[in-house]
Parts: C-alpha cells; sequence; structure tokens
C-alpha cells in the first residue's frame, strides 16, 4: 500500500504495482542522472510543462530505487506502464511533487 505522508506514489509497470519514494538516496542518484542543472530547475521544468522524457525516466528509476521496486534503467525504458506514458509523466510529477509538499488531509 502506498502512503502519500511518506511520498509513495504507486505504478504499475509490466502488471507488477510498484511502491516508488524518493528517499534522499535518490535524490542524490536523480541529481547525478539529470547531469545539468538542480531538482530546482527539474520542478520547474514539471510545472511549466517543458519536462523531457529523460526527466520522466530518470524521476520514475529514482523513485523505483527508493521505492520497493528497484528496476533497472534499460528493463525500465522497454515496460509497459499501465496507463501509458501520460500515466509515467503524471506518476512522476507526483513523486516529484510529495518529495517536497505534504499531501492535503
Amino acid at each position: 500500500m502506498s502512503n502519500p505522508w511518506r511520498g509513495d506514489v504507486a505504478l504499475v509497470i509490466d502488471g507488477q504495482r510498484c511502491v516508488m519514494r524518493l528517499t534522499l538516496g535518490a535524490l542524490a542518484s536523480l541529481e547525478a542522472a539529470l547531469q545539468v542543472g538542480t531538482l530546482v530547475d527539474l520542478v520547474q521544468r514539471f510545472e511549466g510543462g517543458a519536462f523531457s522524457s529523460h526527466d520522466v525516466m530518470a524521476l520514475l528509476g529514482a523513485g523505483l530505487e527508493g521505492g520497493e521496486c528497484p528496476v533497472d534503467p534499460a528493463t525500465l525504458g522497454k515496460a509497459v506502464i499501465e496507463g501509458g506514458p501520460m500515466a509515467g509523466a503524471r506518476a512522476a510529477a507526483e513523486l516529484l511533487a510529495r518529495a517536497f509538499v505534504l499531501p492535503e488531509a
């Protein structure tokens, strides 16, 4: 079960329900994967709708690393996400938001 207070976001990948979370280590991995800019830049890209598929993949990968379903990038790149690419992008944006903002009660 995902816990929004802990920053959890659930996503079904290749038929398996995965709980993702951006831990401090996952955030550090995300910064390294981005290679340019900061997490603030990433937040601004998502808020402005100017994010890339690389941003989405990096966020999902970091969330999977921090959560209960580590998936290597090659496998994630070929995976079927329930709801399609837009569901993956929404989950990535939700991960980012939950890492820095408490959920509404």
